[in-house]
């Protein structure tokens, strides 16, 4: 196999999923409390909507008021989010967690360096306009 393992091209994968461009459309309120080991915690949650023919919405949150401060999301701003995904059990449901770690403004996501192209193979396509014995005969 030209990649090597079936881990390593989950984790090629992974590296296309973990990467949204699009429009914010949604500034949710600032969330925050305090952690059981006693630290103050601050949460936002924003809403990206792609430019594809058919667009994606996907809510995701920045944790920590540094990060917060530092991304400074602003509803209508054209951008670039890296993510990662976390899925967490609360009293017997499953909620998933898309926690942005890095966001750009205005930039379309790059094509990875590192991936190789492979080529497919060739597959011949048999001619069926000529009937092996009848010029009338149907090919099925």
């Amino acid at each position: 196999m030209l990649f090597g393992d079936k881990r390593t091209i989950f984790a090629l994968n992974l590296e296309f999923i973990m990467e949204i461009t699009g429009k914010i459309i949604a500034v949710l309120p600032e969330r925050g409390g305090v952690s059981k080991t006693g630290n103050e915690w601050k949460m936002q949650e924003y809403v990206i909507e792609t430019h594809e023919q058919y667009p994606k919405k996907i809510c995701f949150n920045v944790f920590g008021a540094d990060k917060i401060a530092q991304f400074n999301i602003q509803a209508g701003d054209e951008m670039t989010v890296s993510f990662d995904i976390n899925a967490r059990e609360y009293n017997g449901r499953w909620y998933n967690d898309i926690r942005a770690w890095r966001v750009e403004r205005g930039v379309a996501p790059a094509a990875p360096a590192n991936i190789p192209v492979v080529d497919a193979p060739k597959v011949e396509v048999p001619d069926f306009s000529k009937a092996a014995n009848d010029p009338d005969d149907l090919p099925f």
